[in-house]
């Protein structure tokens, strides 16, 4: 094309020097030398027709595409974003470090603004607009919703004069802690008469001192008889002991309350564990399953007899049995600890068993030892010791014989060991004292007491609280004054130390050898099985419905 946009294109190979209308061939332009060719300087011209030859032509000087080429040149040489990585320092590097730095700051210029967007505001809603949303609700009429738009009442609708109830209640009341089973009753909902009627009955059947906090009642009530009555009590089912189940209910509607027991059968199979003692008794016996009830009786009773830390190695095998129920219905009880046992090469090393009344327990041998010797009577240091000493009221030396125990006014006061009261009272410069009676003609008496916890003729328990405290008597401030005697001499108690034994013999010591071999043919796990229910049982349970399991009874408090 040519280049001054005249749309005209020259005949090829030709050009125009000047414009003088004399053309030369492609040889003469390219310079190669060879002026053999036609045309060619030292050659004579090509002789061309009038219509061959090209008028110059005039380029308007204001013309858009001279003007877009010139912009275009000029941009071309200003180089705006060369490359940083060459020349660095130099101005054209700092040329194209502002053309960086500006088209950061554009595109920063653009960020979105975090002011947060200003929504609509809430729409109005008045009651007739939310009557005419209800009225388009799929919802149920119970949650608020309505099937349509409302009718308009006509002669055919008659007010009701009361809202209707439900014909039946069922709920789960539960006994709490402190409560009282006829106020727990009236609190559910049952009436007066019906209360007194139930709790009469079930006084008959069982104490009402027996049934357990946290037992739950199911209860049902019926429809009113009239408008403000009471609902009439129509069943009541509970757990009255781990093996029976009470009813009261009406054979017949409107009848008058029946009782019905329902005894469970209960298996008293005592739950053996066994295993290895390991790095630690605690957590073995709670890996394999112990109650941590019983395994902490488990080792105070050990502890009792053997130091834990010393006398067991971690090969030994522990063996404990507690106490366990299995009732039919699939509950179960844990009791307390019944042997406490440590076998060390498959030969019992320590055997203790709960024997007696007292729940003593007793090495196999029929011998109940209690190590350790006296308990101090009251936790303190002592103050004077037993022997001469300067009186501090009366002046005057003569003998101490006891020691005197620094403690706080009311401080609890406890029998050294097992014995029984043979004095309490006031007993002269003693003040308030108490006297007990041990085996061996040892006696013990402990004086300036503030008050006393027992009486003349009491059999008290180690570390059972006798007294306390006080500054009666012949005495310049709150101590305990605590004397031994041995065949009615004064003797000094901190010399004294020995351990209280219980023998058994005759035929009590029979029955418990036979009752610990019994013991000992348990088989460890045995309990856990779950019962296999009798042809009675399984011929009396009546099958379940679906839609009997969902109903299920409302609790209460």
């Amino acid at each position: 094309m040519d280049p001054h946009g005249s749309g005209r294109f020259p005949q090829s190979g030709v050009a125009n020097f000047g414009g003088s209308g004399v053309f030369t061939s492609h040889g003469d332009i390219d310079g190669s030398g060879d002026q053999s060719r036609t045309g060619g300087p030292g050659q004579s011209a090509a002789a061309l027709t009038h219509d061959q030859i090209l008028p110059q032509i005039t380029l308007p000087r204001l013309s858009f595409s001279a003007w877009a080429q010139k912009l275009s040149s000029r941009v071309a040489e200003l180089d705006l974003a060369p490359d940083l990585g060459a020349d660095i320092g130099s101005p054209r590097w700092f040329r194209g470090l502002g053309t960086l730095v500006g088209l950061t700051i554009l595109a920063l210029a653009f960020w979105p603004s975090f002011a947060p967007l200003e929504a609509a505001p809430p729409a109005h809603i008045d009651d007739a607009v939310r009557d005419e949303y209800r009225s388009q609700m799929i919802l149920p009429l119970a949650l608020g919703a309505d099937s349509g738009r409302h009718m308009g009442a006509t002669a055919l609708v008659e007010p009701l004069t009361a809202a209707p109830e439900r014909p039946r209640l069922e709920m789960l009341a539960t006994l709490a802690r402190g409560d009282s089973f006829e106020r727990m009753l009236r609190r559910a909902g049952v009436g007066a008469a019906d209360t007194g009627a139930v709790t009469d009955m079930v006084g008959r059947a069982i104490p009402l001192s027996d049934i357990e906090s946290g037992t739950q009642f199911d209860i049902t009530l019926g429809r009113r008889p009239s408008p403000g009555e009471p609902r009439p009590l129509e069943k009541l089912t509970f757990r009255a002991r781990f093996d029976l189940e009470l009813a009261v209910g009406r054979l017949d509607e409107g009848g008058s309350l029946s009782l019905v027991k329902h005894p469970i059968r209960v298996d008293d199979t005592p739950l053996r564990i066994r295993g290895t003692v390991g790095s630690s008794l605690y957590r073995s016996a709670r890996a394999a399953g112990a109650p941590a009830s019983a395994v902490q009786s488990f080792l105070k009773t050990l502890g009792s007899q053997i130091n834990l830390d010393r006398d067991i190695r971690s090969t030994d095998t522990f063996d404990m049995i507690v106490s366990h129920r299995r009732a039919a219905t699939g509950e179960r009880q844990a009791g307390q600890l019944l042997f406490a046992g440590i076998d060390r090469a498959e030969k019992p090393r320590v055997q203790l068993m709960r024997w007696g009344s007292d729940g003593q327990f007793y090495e196999a041998s029929g011998v109940g030892e209690q190590r350790g010797g006296l308990v101090s009577p009251v936790p303190g240091p002592v103050g004077s010791r037993f022997g001469m000493r300067r009186h501090p009221i009366l002046g005057y030396r003569r003998m101490h014989s006891g020691l005197d125990y620094r403690a706080r006014h009311g401080t609890p006061i406890v029998a050294v060991t097992d014995g029984r009261v043979s004095g309490a009272g006031r007993m002269g410069g003693c003040g308030n004292a108490v006297r007990l009676r041990h085996d061996g003609g040892l006696e013990t008496r402990y004086c300036h007491m503030s008050r006393m916890a027992v009486n003349r003729g009491q059999a008290v328990r180690r570390g059972q609280v006798i007294g306390y405290v006080g500054s009666t008597g012949l005495s310049t401030g709150a101590h305990l004054h605590y004397e031994m005697y041995r065949n009615g001499r004064a003797v000094d108690p901190s010399s004294v130390k020995y351990v209280t034994r219980a023998q058994l013999a005759g035929a009590e010591l029979r029955r418990f050898r036979d009752t610990l071999a019994k013991l000992r043919t348990v088989e460890p796990g045995a309990a856990l099985v779950d019962l296999e229910p009798t042809a009675t049982e399984v011929a009396s349970e009546e099958p379940m419905r679906e839609i009997d399991r969902l109903d299920a009874p409302k609790a209460v408090g």
